[in-house]
This record gives structure tokens, C-alpha cells and sequence, in this order.
């Protein structure tokens, strides 16, 4: 009996993934967190108008969603001053970094990013056979001009940035994106991930026309809109880039239920603003449990904050794995030197609560069990 014939390529992948959920954890843990801070998501929820959307939406789920997003990219064209055409809708901004990389990248073809940076889009370009080239952090942050350099060196076909940066929650001024753009080679797309943006100070994001076709901007309903679950994001590019989507994606890849929210949420910009303040509160709170504990919090513009430990990664995975075995999901960076912290998303006051009673007693467990 025989099995799958598999490329060469797929044969030589390793079997990993990106990230372990907090689900998986929770089952080979055979208990659930009480508290969830370490994916990201928004703990204080979707807008009340996104939530009744999705609900009277759901009675017409035998349906197909509709396949050109018409209403949602109108939404978000006058939201961004755009014309639909330089929009694109798709299954969150993951889902949508597979099928830029699908475009544009085929076996050998180089790809530019930092050392440590979101790990999916590294496996999408794993995936479809490109070669990576990496930059490390300079202070804790990406560094546009050495990925320009990087990108130069190597005639790379895309390099990704990502403003508000993941895992390490740092920024970059928009000035700098922009700076970026003029020194990349000749025919290099910019993936700029703007996941975080809507927590940035002024600035961050960069005056980039619509139309510019040296780059991809990629936003998302699934942190500041608190719609991780409804996997909605959308891409901002010049026409022609946005129409070549066409040839290679899901057509019925989201659901009605999902875009009737994401439309709901787009509007209701008071609830955006309440998420976005509360974010700004928990940050504090988490830099400042992270100060009664001798940690360092590092800036953060996103709705984490990185948490010096103080010593080597293995000492922050140690704390880690002790803040689970208490019942708190957290991650941490992965690419020393960055991996010295633990990252703590933005979540509610009670969550908050157990992670001061917590984290004392990991940080007394990791340095015994030195």
C-alpha cells in the first residue's frame, strides 16, 4: 500500500507550526487558564453592534458570503480614503500573507525579515520554497534600514516589516517607513504588517499613497476590533497588485457571519476608541506589575508589553512554564536576545489580578529551579 506522492518541497518540511493555541495547551494540560495573555486577542470583546450584526446575520449562514466583500471593502475604502480597488479582503492578515507569498515567491526566490519577527510569515515562505534572509533587532527593534540593506544585497522579492512590531511591541516613526521605501531595490514589494497600528502613537503609520506599488499594507479586525475568532483582515495596495489576489485566493473564503461583523465594528468607532483606552490602562498595569517584581517593561505601542526578565532566555522560559503551570497563558520572543523576555497581552482587571498574584511565585520557582 502506498501512500501520498508529496513534492520534494512539502517532503522537506519540517512538521511544525508557527504557535501552540492556548485549546491545544489546555488539553494536554487536562485544565483551562484562567487567565489568557499570551495570544494577543482583545479581552475586553467585539463592539455590542458587531455581536448583534453577527447574530442576525447567522440565520442566513446557509449562504455563501459574498465572494468581492462589496460592502466591506466600500467600508473600508471611504474609511481609508481609498477606492475599493486598492482593497483587499481575506481570511485575517495571516491568511492573506499566504496568498502574497503564494503570488510572488517560488523556490530560491529570497525574502527578507527580522530575526525573531511573526513566525508565520516565515513558515508561509518556508511553504512555497523561498529563502529567507534575516536582520537582527538593533535595541529591541526592527531596523528598517538594514532590512533595505538586506533586501539590496540579496535582490529580494519581498521583505516584511511590521509596525507596531510583534513580539517586542516596539515602533518605528512613519517618517522611517517611508525612508525605507526609497532605499529598497528595484522590483521588492514592502509587506508592512499594521496589526497593532491603531494602538500607535501619531505618526507610526506613514503617509504612503494607496496606489504606491512598493507596498502591501496589512490591517486586521482581530486586535483593536477584539474579532480574533471571526479571522477577518484586509490588505491596502496599489489596483493591480489587489486584482492579482484574484487569480489565486479563496473567492468564498469568509463568511457572511464575519464580514456582516466586520462591517458593524468598522463603524462603530466610540467602541474602538473605549477598547483602545483600556488597552492603554492594562499596559501600565502590566508595566507596573512588572516593576514591583524587579522586570523591565519594554515601550510598547501594540496590546502586549515585553517583560525584560532580567537574565537569558532560559531563564524567561522557565518563567513561562511556571506562569502556566499556574493557569496563565503567556509566550515569549523566540530569537535571542529578544528571548529574555516574556510578553503579556492587554486584558481585562481580573486576569490582571491573578497575574500580580502569580508572577511572584514564578519568578521564586524559575530562579530555584536555576
Amino acid at each position: 500500500m502506498t501512500g501520498p506522492r508529496y513534492t520534494d518541497l512539502v517532503a522537506s518540511l519540517p512538521s511544525t507550526v508557527p504557535f501552540v493555541g492556548p485549546e491545544t495547551q489546555e488539553r494536554d494540560r487536562g485544565r483551562p487558564f484562567r487567565a489568557r495573555l499570551g495570544a494577543n486577542e482583545s479581552g475586553f470583546g467585539p463592539s455590542p453592534r458587531a455581536i448583534e450584526a453577527m447574530c442576525a446575520a447567522a440565520a442566513e449562514v446557509w449562504k455563501y458570503g459574498d465572494a468581492q466583500n462589496h460592502d466591506l471593502r466600500s467600508a473600508l475604502a471611504a474609511h481609508h480614503g481609498v477606492a475599493p480597488e486598492n482593497i483587499m479582503v481575506g481570511e485575517g492578515i495571516d491568511g492573506l500573507l499566504g496568498y502574497l507569498v503564494r503570488l510572488l515567491v517560488g523556490p530560491g526566490d529570497a525574502v527578507v525579515t527580522s530575526d525573531g519577527a511573526y513566525p508565520t510569515f516565515n513558515y508561509h515562505v518556508a511553504g512555497f520554497g523561498g529563502t529567507l534572509h534575516k536582520v537582527p533587532y538593533a535595541d529591541d527593534r526592527e531596523d528598517p534600514q538594514a532590512l533595505a540593506a538586506m533586501a539590496q544585497r540579496t535582490n529580494a522579492k519581498l521583505v516584511y516589516l511590521a509596525n507596531p512590531d510583534n513580539p517586542m511591541g516596539t515602533w518605528q516613526d512613519g517618517a522611517a517607513v517611508t525612508a525605507m521605501l526609497d532605499a529598497l531595490p528595484p522590483g521588492c514589494l514592502l509587506v508592512l504588517d499594521e496589526a497593532y497600528v491603531q494602538f500607535a502613537p501619531m505618526g507610526t503609520a506613514p503617509d504612503i499613497a494607496a496606489d504606491d506599488p512598493r507596498v502591501i499594507r496589512m490591517r486586521t479586525f482581530s486586535k483593536a476590533y477584539g474579532m480574533a475568532g471571526a479571522r477577518v483582515g484586509y490588505a491596502i495596495a496599489a489596483p493591480d497588485l489587489i486584482r492579482s489576489f484574484d487569480k489565486i485566493r479563496n473567492h468564498f473564503g469568509m463568511c457572511r457571519i464575519s464580514q456582516a461583523g466586520a462591517l458593524a465594528a468598522l463603524h462603530d468607532t466610540a467602541w474602538l476608541d473605549s477598547v483602545v483606552a483600556q488597552v492603554a490602562e492594562a499596559r501600565v498595569r502590566i508595566g507596573g506589575i512588572a516593576a514591583e517584581n524587579g522586570l523591565t517593561p519594554l515601550p510598547s505601542a501594540t496590546n502586549f508589553v515585553a517583560i525584560d526578565c532580567g537574565a537569558d532566555g532560559a531563564f524567561a522560559r522557565r518563567v513561562l512554564t511556571e506562569l502556566v503551570a499556574r493557569d496563565v497563558f503567556v509566550r515569549m520572543p523566540f530569537v535571542a536576545p529578544q528571548d529574555r523576555c516574556i510578553r503579556i497581552s492587554a486584558g481585562p482587571a481580573p486576569e490582571l489580578d491573578i497575574l500580580a498574584a502569580t508572577l511572584p511565585q514564578a519568578l521564586a520557582a524559575a530562579r530555584n529551579t536555576a
